[in-house]
Formats: structure tokens, sequence, C-alpha cells
């Protein structure tokens, strides 16, 4: 299966199609909603899936975004290479971040964006109750599967790690004293933008033209720079993550890139290492950065086949087989 990151160019992720087009060229069938969740904001959701509605399905995969990031443009292709996989993809936009309502990028708590991924996933699960669910977490994204893991223990057949944000880089951490006064900055002026710290997507894709496409998304609505409160919050939640994620028992794929400036590679051996669980797998790709789909092409794609046969190998292992 050819992956359709190789259509992408610096200006669309669909290449020289709309993104309709895009859909009907790979067979897609793709449905986009917006959820009421318990603080009545507005929620954006979509889902893809094989349109060939004599395709059986081999398993439900919940996709959550990074920080920064979307459902969409990008983030999408490997939904929709999921998707061409046999798999009902489903993901959502975190509040804040592209079509959901919030203040861009602003994350005072991380506890709603959980509860909202909850909300959607377990509606998603409910109307398919029949197919194996898997988990897909990118960077902050990562960190959100895991605490909905945790919190859901026995509902997920996989949970799969990319850069998963469980323990930031000290190259990207607010350099000293900045660090230190974090929580008096942020009960004081939480909405205040560290401006010292450099844009996460300079260190996230290393292929540049992939930075540009990241940039022209016109859903991106971050400003580059966190605010005192997302900071802090983030780093509560690896200190969380490292507390308690000796507590999971889902089988888990962690994939990191060996030069991750972003999350510390080190927090994703140690998440493997402690997780209680037999059936893990963890791999560092050398050389590669935070995002690895940022990379070039083939190394993407790499990852990607990667993820796909540790999904389809446990899919078939628990789907009935006469459904």
């Amino acid at each position: 299966m050819v992956h359709p990151i190789y259509e992408a160019n610096e200006n669309n992720p669909y290449g020289n199609l709309t993104r309709q087009e895009f859909f009907k060229k790979h067979q897609i069938l793709h449905q986009e909603s917006f959820m009421l969740n318990k603080s009545n904001m507005k929620i954006y959701n979509q889902s893809w899936q094989p349109a060939d509605s004599a395709h059986q399905l081999k398993g439900l995969v919940g996709m959550i975004h990074g920080y920064t990031s979307e459902s969409s443009w990008l983030f999408e292709l490997n939904a929709v290479a999921i998707a061409k996989a046999g798999f009902l993809v489903c993901a959502l936009d975190l509040q804040g971040h592209g079509f959901s309502e919030g203040p861009p990028d602003h994350i005072p708590d991380i506890h709603p964006l959980v509860s909202d991924c909850i909300q959607y996933f377990d509606s998603s699960r409910a109307a398919h109750p029949k197919l194996p669910p898997f988990l897909y977490g990118e960077s902050l994204g990562g960190a959100l599967a895991i605490l909905v893991c945790l919190k859901q223990k026995t509902t997920w057949k996989g949970l799969i790690l990319s850069g998963a944000m469980c323990k930031i880089s000290k190259k990207f951490k607010p350099v000293w004293p900045i660090e230190k006064f974090l929580p008096a900055a942020a009960f004081v002026a939480p909405s205040w933008r560290i401006v010292i710290t450099k844009p996460p997507a300079s260190k996230s894709y290393k292929e540049k033209w992939k930075r540009k496409l990241v940039d022209r998304s016109p859903n991106h609505r971050t400003s580059g720079k966190p605010t005192a409160a997302s900071a802090l919050q983030l780093l509560k939640v690896c200190e969380f993550v490292k507390r308690n994620c000796h507590e999971l028992e889902v089988g888990m794929l962690v994939l990191h890139g060996g030069d991750d400036k972003i999350c510390d590679p080190n927090g994703a051996k140690f998440l493997y290492e402690s997780a209680n669980t037999k059936d893990k797998s963890l791999k560092i790709f050398k050389g590669m950065w935070h995002q690895l789909i940022g990379e070039p092409n083939d190394s993407a794609v790499e990852v990607f086949n990667t993820i796909i046969s540790w999904i389809e190998k446990r899919a078939d292992q628990c789907l009935p087989k006469n459904i």
C-alpha cells in the first residue's frame, strides 16, 4: 500500500487535489461533526473508513494529535493510510486546536481534554462494539492516550505512542530561572506566552517543506509560544505519567525519534520499562526528530509500516471470525 504522504507537497497534503477529491481517489468514506462536551464546548471530530461497504473492518483506531496540531491536514494522512488498511479511524480536535472551541493552544488543566477524549471515543466504540479498539497518540496526544488508558484499564486492545510526551527535553524546557518561577507565573498571568521558548514545529519536523506545510494549514491556530499555564500543565502531566505509568496493563507499541529535541527519548524508555504488561515493544529510530511523519517520506513510511503491522496482528487475534 502506497502511503498518501508521497502525494503531499509544501502547500497541500492532498497534492493537487481538493480534500474531497483526495478522499474519492483513496476510496475513503469521511464523516465529520461536532459534539458538545461536559462544558458545552463544541468539539470537532471526524472519522475515516474504507468506502466499500462490503469491506470487513479489522478494528477501530482512535487518534489523538499533539500540542499545537490538529486532526486534519498532515496528521490526517496517517489516518487515511490506516483506514485504507481496513480500519475505522476516528479523531477529535483538542480544545483550542483545529476547529474545536477554546483559546488557541492554552491548556490550564489537562483533565477536560482527557474527559473529551473519553466521551468521544466511548461513543465511537459504542457505535461499533464488535471492533477491537486501539488508541494512538502523538506527543501530547500520547500523554493523553496514556491518561485515558490509566482510567480505562481494560477498554483498549492496544496503545500506540509516537513521540509521546513522557519527559520534556532539557533543550526545550523554559530556561532557568523561568522554569523555577513558572508556577507563580501561571498563577498570576496564566495566559502569558513564554516568548523565549522556540516554536515546537521548528524542532519537530525534520523536513523543511513539511514545516511549511504545517504552517499553511487553514486551521492552524497556534501562536507557536506556549502560555505559562500550558507550560506548567505539560510539565505536571509528564510527572504524573512518570509516577503512574507502572499501572499500565494494555499492550503497547512505543515509538520515538532518537534525536527528539521536544520530548526526551529517555521518557519513552522509562515508560516502556515501567509498564505492567508483557505485550510491549519499544523502537527508537536513530536520527529521527519529534514528529515521525516529519521525516523524509521513506523514513516516515517505515514508521507507519511498523505501526500498521503491530495493529493488524493484534486485531486479527481478537476479532471474531464470524462478524
